[in-house]
């Protein structure tokens, strides 16, 4: 089947994966940490406050991840989605109202929660289910909201900064995830309930069964992907949680560098779109463990970087891995586990994930607050994706053998 046409054939569909993921934004660090400078200002914060204020959030929004995820098992898209978008919202106007640093905590957990945490996962647990010979093109295509949002939203809230105060643009987020409800519900109007649809399409794991989340934790091959699984959330998250913070310490201007993240987003997009296509010939098996090489050049190149160009070269990097992040790993589930219960073990794998983006920011926060500074941390994210790399080479290369 040709791009096009399977554009045109599931629009729909396709159109309401790329709205979930495009709102997810607004719980995405790399949106929150736009205003990393202001919050710790207005809350008088260090960069350790801030870091574990976030941790902590993150941290309770990855635990309630494991219960809520589960319920793309039993409930419609489309009723779950406009209950996610207006929890987005109220976690959005709770930013923008907020007068207390007590209550970050508090806040950054709706963000997350709603954001990265619901919002994305149900986008992702959807295009999983409803594709299956397409499952990468599917993953692809509505992976393009994160790579919209990224392209889009830090230069332009960054730019609005200068002349709007920072809450009026969290109350402007709000606004945006209310109008766009009547939008999702529009498209899903022909929806598909989950169980019957993963019923008749027989998308069978390992051992030609669907498995249950218990099943898959008492599995080896979990274990020897939950490092990656947290790596690219964990120091991502950092590098983007960071950014203003790396950009001083590089003498040069924040503008200066989200000028760079839509070289950042045309490049994971690239990535992601590539993944896909080969997704659908080859499978995750002989993809996923390699993906996270870029990632390993990537943090040397930042370490070392003395130059905007050399920035540039480091997030193209960066981009590489995170596009492929985008769609194998979502991928990954469905081929090895079924799709059955793919909500519940998607949302355990989302639950590792959204710790990995708790744990990120309160470590190199702490760190610089000890004297460590961020180019010497880089240097020891290189070496951990490296350890993420064999783990998974030998993990997956004994799991595919029961598929």
């Amino acid at each position: 089947m040709t791009w096009l046409r399977f554009l045109l054939g599931n629009f729909r569909w396709l159109s309401a994966g790329i709205l979930l993921t495009f709102l997810s934004s607004f719980g995405q660090t790399f949106f929150i940490s736009i205003f990393a400078g202001e919050i710790r200002t207005a809350f008088d914060l260090s960069h350790g406050a801030w870091g574990g204020i976030y941790t902590l959030g993150t941290g309770v929004s990855a635990l309630a991840m494991v219960w809520a995820g589960s319920l793309t098992d039993h409930f419609r898209t489309r009723a779950l989605g406009g209950i996610v978008l207006s929890l987005l919202a109220g976690a959005c106007l709770f930013m923008a109202l907020n007068p207390v640093a007590a209550l970050l905590p508090v806040v950054i957990f709706a963000l997350r929660f709603g954001g990265q945490g619901m919002t994305s996962h149900l986008a992702v647990v959807s295009m999983s289910r409803w594709f299956v010979a397409t499952r990468g093109k599917a993953l692809s295509i509505a992976g393009m909201g994160f790579a919209l949002g990224e392209a889009i939203l830090p230069v332009s809230f960054v730019s609005l900064m200068l002349i709007v105060d920072w809450r009026w643009l969290w109350v402007a987020a709000a606004v945006v995830c209310i109008g766009a409800i009547p939008v999702l519900i529009a498209l899903l109007m022909q929806e598909r309930t989950p169980q019957s649809h993963a019923e008749t399409d027989h998308a069978l794991g390992m051992s030609g069964r669907h498995w249950t989340r218990g099943e898959m934790l008492r599995h080896p091959l979990f274990w020897f992907m939950v490092p990656a699984l947290l790596g690219p959330a964990a120091f991502n998250t950092a590098f983007f949680f960071q950014q203003v913070h790396f950009a001083e310490v590089k003498g040069w201007s924040h503008l200066e560098l989200v000028a760079l993240f839509p070289l950042y987003t045309a490049c994971a997009f690239g990535a992601m779109m590539v993944a896909g296509g080969l997704l659908d010939k080859l499978g995750t098996g002989r993809i996923i463990p390699w993906i996270q090489l870029p990632m390993v050049a990537g943090f040397i190149v930042f370490a070392q970087a003395q130059s905007l160009f050399s920035a540039a070269i480091g997030l193209v990097l960066l981009a590489l891995a995170a596009g492929a992040n985008q769609t194998v790993p979502n991928a990954f589930w469905a081929e090895f586990y079924g799709t059955r219960n793919l909500g519940s073990i998607k949302a355990l794998a989302a639950a590792v994930m959204v710790l990995g983006s708790a744990i990120g920011p309160g470590i190199t926060g702490a760190l610089i607050d000890f004297g460590i500074g961020i180019e010497t941390q880089y240097i020891g994210v290189a070496g951990y994706f490296i350890l993420t790399t064999t783990l998974m080479a030998i993990g997956v290369g004994r799991a595919r053998q029961q598929l």
